[in-house]
């Protein structure tokens, strides 16, 4: 579900060097509208006490009723981040390329499930069927979404199925029906009659060879924040603000919490720390799925090695903005730790990862550049300044092409085969 939020370097360059401290938001600073969202966490909080970061992002995030993903579209210039697949097809159809690439070094198996965590709009799978149209390859091919928002999974089903497969019901959503032994919440069909079918969670996604890609998801999967003490880590709550209960403040736990005991190494030594363990239950169950029935991962996303801190955040209007005023009117994120994924990812010693790299070096080493020259071939004069746009900022190094990574899982079984055929964009 989570998305570029770097629009100008100017943006990036504020984000990378602001360095905000735990503080409450004092009342002569801001004034913020009371609305559903705020009631829930204050009756929250007053019934069981402060909330952890996890809580508050959830609640934020994807509450059915109020959460902000969940009847928003908020991709694009008027929502409050850009993506690169919104940013134009090239990205798109190098992700296409690289699953092509590596399905045909395992055999081209069918069937074959294509599945995207968090679609948004639909653009890069959109992007994708069509390179997979233009080579014929859709045959055997299944599309399967893991969206939790009714809202975005309404757009993503006007963008990618065919018109006569939707029905516009009198609230202006689609409906369609699903067959009554699927786990899927709403099915329809593609170009070329694929199936695409939606889900609330992975596990619900039909077991085959798969080939899955989570652009810009893992960011917002909800965190557990900690801090350093005299006493050791103690986790960082959401809490009301006493002197004025429209806000809320950021507090320590006054003991060593649960979740710091299980995944608070010993020998941690870093002033704040931040911790998803959805995230790393998510890897498992990915790694698991690949290593049973085969298939490849691309996983995309802004992130660090490990070695982050402090990168809770928002966003609102493509701009930073404070993550406890006005919760639900702005996308909450924090770094993806890319070392902790993998390590996830390969517990069992069953799974090949590669990566993470930078996005510039994975898009060059796909050929975006002599992609790039092809389609400003066949462009007017604005076509072609919206090409070298995307393309700047998909590659540019101080906008998304050093700060996003990627990185990509294969079972153990193909290690031969790719000792011989290198994974592609990783070398």
């Amino acid at each position: 579900m989570n998305f570029n939020r770097i629009v100008s370097s100017h943006t990036l360059r504020c984000m990378l060097k602001r360095a905000r401290n735990y503080y409450t938001v004092q009342s002569d600073k801001v004034t913020k509208p009371q609305n559903d969202i705020v009631k829930q966490l204050r009756y929250k909080i007053k019934a069981t006490g402060p909330i952890t970061v996890a809580e508050y992002m959830k609640e934020v995030l994807i509450n059915p009723a109020t959460g902000y993903y969940m009847h928003n579209d908020v991709f694009g210039q008027g929502g409050d981040f850009i993506t690169s697949p919104e940013l134009g097809q090239i990205f798109g159809e190098m992700i296409a390329i690289w699953f092509l690439n590596e399905w045909s070094k395992a055999g081209s198996p069918k069937p074959v499930h294509l599945v995207e965590l968090g679609p948004g709009r639909g653009t890069l799978c959109q992007d994708i069927l069509r390179v997979f149209k233009h080579f014929r390859l859709l045959e055997g091919i299944s599309v399967h979404l893991v969206e939790v928002s009714p809202h975005l999974s309404d757009l993503q089903a006007r963008r990618l199925c065919l018109p006569s497969e939707i029905n516009i019901g009198s609230n202006q959503e689609t409906k369609f029906k699903t067959k009554q032994d699927s786990l899927a919440y709403q099915e329809g069909q593609g170009i070329s009659g694929i199936p695409i079918a939606w889900y609330k969670h992975l596990d619900d996604v039909p077991n085959a060879f798969t080939l899955l890609i989570a652009h810009e998801f893992f960011d917002a999967l909800p965190i557990h924040k900690f801090q350093k003490t005299d006493q050791g880590y103690r986790e960082v709550l959401v809490d009301i603000d006493p002197s004025n209960e429209s806000n809320f403040r950021l507090v320590l736990s006054s003991n060593e919490t649960a979740i710091g005991k299980l995944l608070i190494r010993n020998d941690e030594t870093r002033p704040h720390l931040e911790v998803s363990p959805e995230s790393l239950v998510l890897m498992q169950k990915i790694a698991s799925k690949l290593e049973s029935y085969g298939g490849f991962a691309l996983i995309a996303d802004y992130g660090h090695d490990g070695s982050g801190t402090d990168t809770f955040r928002a966003f609102k209007k493509h701009q930073l903005h404070d993550p406890l005023v006005d919760p639900g009117t702005a996308d909450l994120t924090a770094d993806v730790d890319f070392a902790a994924l993998k390590k996830a990812a390969t517990e069992k010693n069953e799974i090949l990862v590669f990566g993470p790299v930078p996005q510039r070096d994975f898009l060059i080493n796909m050929g975006i550049e002599y992609r790039l020259r092809k389609l400003k071939e066949q462009a007017n004069e604005d076509q072609i300044k919206s090409l070298d746009y995307s393309y700047s900022t998909m590659t540019d190094p101080d906008k998304m092409g050093q700060r996003f990574k990627f990185l990509a899982l294969a079972p153990l079984t193909l290690d031969k085969i790719l000792k011989r055929y290198p994974l592609t964009g990783f070398q």
